[in-house]
């Protein structure tokens, strides 16, 4: 476990933070900030840079869930939302807003480690799935692009496929570039000329 993780606390009631904050700093964790009005929590975010934000609402609504998002970047960090009452509408908003932990029943001090970790956990494989999904999307319009160049090179030079990207590798390497990059030269070119 990180214990070196920037925490940012959203709780309204001051004994209640002191509760948290005690918590946390018994689990390990000490860089951490608390924050009452959620109002702020962009602007916090932004000058706090914090790893995870642990946020206890009594009944959120949609609207909300929807500034958290927003707010917290949750694709650069994870977030533990702890709410009393929920239903299946707000369940779903909060996993679509990208929630890493959605504890329904309040946040219980004891809970406070496992539940953290668990959000953190689940951030990493999140994050991770984002990325080889951005990669694999990526590949996927690279492949593209290289078949579209190949197929320029075959209508213009009259070459077989294995021939076309044979050239263009041969172009990419003897310019110190990527074949992929070749490619997107030689598509532009030829829809300027077209």
């Amino acid at each position: 476990m990180n214990e070196n993780l920037r925490i940012l606390v959203v709780e309204p009631s001051p004994e209640r933070v002191r509760d948290i904050v005690d918590a946390l700093r018994e689990a390990g964790w000490s860089d951490v900030k608390a924050l009452a009005d959620i109002s702020e929590l962009d602007r916090t975010v932004r000058e706090f840079a914090p790893d995870i934000v642990l946020i206890d609402l009594a009944n959120p609504d949609r609207d909300t869930l929807e500034h958290i998002s927003y707010a917290t970047e949750t694709t650069k960090r994870a977030v533990a939302l702890f709410v009393d009452q929920t239903d299946e509408t707000l369940t779903q908003a909060a996993l679509n807003a990208g929630v890493s932990a959605y504890v329904v029943d309040g946040l219980k001090m004891e809970r406070i480690k496992p539940v953290l970790q668990t959000a953190i956990a689940r951030f990493k494989m999140m994050r991770q799935m984002h990325s080889e999904l951005n990669a694999a999307k990526q590949a996927l319009e690279d492949r593209k692009m290289i078949d579209r160049a190949k197929g320029i090179l075959m209508r213009q030079r009259g070459l077989a496929e294995n021939e076309a990207y044979i050239l263009m590798r041969k172009a990419a390497m003897s310019q110190n570039r990527k074949v992929i990059d070749v490619a997107q030269a030689l598509v532009t070119a030829a829809d300027l000329l077209s």
